[in-house]
């Protein structure tokens, strides 16, 4: 609201100011929730306006002598509703459990989830048909900067179908690897998914993932192309893909635009007729299921829950199963996206609640929530999410160390699948060693860091968890057993003390066009994979399985199969376990001096490469100086590479 704006108010409630009021809606309203309002007020006021022009005016029109309007207006007045701050609470009584229907969103990047979000939206209502709305449900400024999502978000759409009042509670989700944990999540809150397919690019490998991990949950699913109003699209293709390789039906399959809303208004129809409403036991105590979280600075945490049994109330008192304490519920409600106070959530719904809780660790994810003295069954819940990549992450300024700490205590509960534990440098200081699913996951947590919390960090080269199987009696007692991990290279246990050393293995699943197959099968060769299986999944496009040794394919192997693919190749992996490997610890050397940021783990057969690397990478970085610096690669006591820096003197 503008200065002008809040000064024309002053006058109005404050002053009494007739002109002041009129002034104000004399002028176009702005987009804030009061001065909507108050522009309701208009034709009443302009022809009060009118009528007492030329009078002396010295009462308040909204109050005491402010009656006034009441008396010569009365009509008006009684169909214009005033301002209130506080928010309206909604009845969620009327909508019984078989008209509930609780779906996700599931897709390869890029194949339009959000897109279709936002035509589900308009179509029931729940924002106004502008064209400006694009990707409405991801909030964070890293979600609209990249394109993609992030984190999975709620929406609870009302929907008429045959003159029946719906309650379709949607979540869209994410559709990059990294961010599979978002995925599975959300699905424990469903009874079904939309798996969307782009009619141009067909089945990708996120697309197989995502389809696998809806079919263990045995959640019913419903196949829809998009994108068929692009020039490319060739839907009759991919319905034969989905029928090959999922065994879905091709008549099952729904054809859309979500972009120009073709068709969407039977995703809808179909949600309601071909997917269960949820599963629940009548006449059983309040049990929720705490599937997601994020923190407000005001009310702490607020948690997304799925009911199972019972109703919940602000006022109820509720306990967390896992950690056992209690709290106070102070508000229930939906997400239309917007947050939407409702009187109580039933079982069936899917809502949030507020309780109050401040610190950032009483919010397990996968925890089952219910009532003080009513305790239940605690649900399923989630397998802890493993981390792929690690990372150091130290503040630039030790002074922004317990600034830092905050930050990352609060982001890490709108991310649970972050893993935290302190660290500490000579060179950097204090710090932490973070725990990641992917490369891109580490560097979308940086960036919200900076966005969300200013802060500004340094992080170490990411690095995957090895593990030692030790031979020495005394370390299998100082370390409590006999096989141990480790996340940080300068911590690489010494030949002499191990019997072997293991490294984390990914299944991953290739699909890309035929005739990239030669140049696919050659890059993956040189990253130490071994074929496991190969499939034709249409005349044109093969599904390859590789093992590959995660370290291989943490840090550039997406990107160069990308380009020897020309952008149609996809990727995906899963955790394969550990693997028995020859692996060294490779010390970085400048004048002598062992660096132990620098310090990396590679396989024996490629450490010269690795050091080549590292050293050149090292000359080219390091700024000058007077004298010459030598850069070296070591394994143990023997250099396997090295790069000199000549003096600034030398050059001369």
């Amino acid at each position: 609201m503008s200065y002008i704006e809040l000064h024309w108010m002053y006058e109005v409630f404050f002053i009494g100011s007739l002109d002041g009021l009129w002034r104000m809606l004399t002028v176009p309203p702005r987009h804030t929730a009061r001065c909507l309002h108050l522009w309701m007020w208009k034709h009443p006021v302009c022809t009060l306006h009118r009528h007492l022009s030329g009078r002396r005016w010295t009462g308040g029109i909204l109050g005491g002598r402010g009656r006034l309007l009441q008396t010569l207006y009365p009509a008006y007045l009684s169909q214009v509703t005033p301002y209130s701050s506080k928010k309206e609470r909604i009845d969620m009584s009327e909508y019984n459990v078989e008209y509930i229907r609780n779906f996700s969103i599931i897709a390869h990047v890029d194949h339009g989830k959000s897109t279709l979000a936002d035509r589900l939206l308009e179509i029931t209502g729940c924002i106004p048909k502008a064209a400006s709305n694009k990707q409405v449900l991801d909030k964070l400024q890293v979600e609209r900067e990249r394109g993609i999502t992030v984190k999975a978000q709620t929406a609870s759409l009302f929907y008429t179908y045959q003159g029946k009042k719906y309650l379709l509670n949607l979540i869209d989700t994410p559709g990059h690897v990294d961010f599979s944990y978002e995925v599975s999540r959300s699905l424990s809150a469903c009874q079904g998914v939309l798996l969307v397919v782009d009619a141009n690019e067909g089945i990708q490998a996120q697309t197989v993932a995502n389809f696998y991990l809806a079919f263990e949950a045995q959640l019913s699913i419903i196949p829809v192309i998009n994108k068929i109003d692009l020039k490319n699209a060739d839907p009759e293709r991919v319905e034969k893909q989905i029928e090959k390789m999922f065994d879905i039906p091709a008549s099952d399959c729904i054809r859309i635009s979500a972009k120009l809303g073709t068709n969407v208004e039977r995703v809808l129809e179909e949600v309601v007729t071909r997917l269960p409403p949820p599963k629940i036991e009548e006449g059983s105590p309040f049990k929720a299921l705490l599937f997601d979280s994020t923190f407000d600075h005001y009310r702490g945490v607020i948690a997304s829950v799925a009911l199972f049994g019972g109703e919940v109330c602000k006022g109820n008192k509720i306990v967390l199963a896992h950690s056992g304490k209690c709290y106070e519920v102070n508000e229930v409600g939906i997400l239309t996206p917007e947050e939407v106070p409702a009187e109580k959530l039933y079982a069936g719904q899917v809502g949030y609640l507020t309780a109050g809780m401040k610190d950032v660790q009483e919010a397990q994810i996968g925890d089952t929530v219910h009532l003080l003295k009513q305790p239940v069954e605690p649900l399923p819940g989630f397998k802890p999410a493993k981390p792929m990549v690690f990372a150091g992450m130290f503040p630039v300024d030790q002074s922004e160390y317990s600034n830092l700490k905050g930050a990352l205590e609060k982001l890490t509960l709108n991310d649970s699948s972050v893993s935290v534990s302190r660290d500490s440098s000579a060179a950097l200081g204090a710090g932490w060693r973070l725990g990641f699913l992917g490369l891109l996951h580490l560097e979308v947590f940086n960036q919200r860091l900076e966005q969300e919390y200013n802060a500004s960090v340094i992080m170490t080269s990411p690095t995957v968890p090895y593990k030692a199987v030790l031979s020495s009696p005394k370390l299998i007692k100082e370390y409590g057993e006999e096989e141990i991990t480790i996340v940080n290279p300068s911590e690489f246990p010494d030949k002499s003390l191990v019997k072997e050393y293991l490294e984390p293995m990914i299944l991953g699943t290739i699909i890309s066009p035929d005739e990239y197959l030669s140049k696919i099968m050659s890059l993956c060769q040189t990253r130490r994979a071994e074929q496991k299986s190969f499939l034709y999944i249409d005349e044109h496009r093969i599904m390859m399985k590789y093992l590959f040794p995660l370290n291989e394919v943490v840090v550039d192997f997406y990107d160069n199969l990308k380009s020897l693919s020309s952008g149609y190749a996809s990727f995906d992996y899963e955790d394969a376990g550990y693997q028995a490997a020859d692996l060294v610890k490779m010390d970085i050397l400048l004048n002598g001096r062992a660096v132990e940021e620098l310090v990396t783990i590679a396989h024996r057969e490629k450490a010269y490469g690795v050091g080549k690397a590292i050293c050149e990478r090292l000359r080219d970085a390091i700024p000058r100086q007077l004298f010459e610096i030598a850069v070296q690669a070591s394994i143990g006591s023997r250099v396997i590479a090295r790069e000199t820096m000549e003096g600034t003197s030398q050059g001369r």
